[in-house]
């Protein structure tokens, strides 16, 4: 059996990440938009549509990146689903400062 790691984008334009088990992830994206379950997340996103998917062999494989992709910003969705592999690491960068370029600020000591 194949597993799949899947982005869809929802009908309020929203992206969603999954995975699926099966010979096609066309069928999960049916199931997505036959509403199945009146709890999920895209229920109420609905229509939905498959806009990035990939396969892999190994399960665990699979689980990391889609945890690993749950996690990044629309951003670097958007990225991955146009296939920009390579714009990834900009997106990576830290977006405060470090530590050492914040201003410190003096605080006045209290006399008595």
């Amino acid at each position: 059996m194949r597993i799949w790691v899947y982005i869809l984008e929802c009908a309020d334009l929203a992206y969603y990440v999954g995975s699926y088990r099966g010979d096609d992830p066309a069928e999960r994206e049916a199931q997505h938009n036959d509403g199945v379950d009146s709890k999920a997340w895209t229920y109420s996103r609905r229509p939905v549509r498959i806009v990035w998917c990939t396969e892999f062999e190994d399960p665990t494989q699979a689980v990391l990146f889609e945890r690993q992709l749950k996690g990044w910003s629309r951003a670097k969705k958007e990225v991955v689903i146009r296939g920009e592999w390579q714009a990834l690491p900009r997106l990576a960068r830290r977006r405060s400062r470090p530590d050492d370029e914040i201003p410190k600020r003096k605080i006045p000591r209290r006399s008595d």
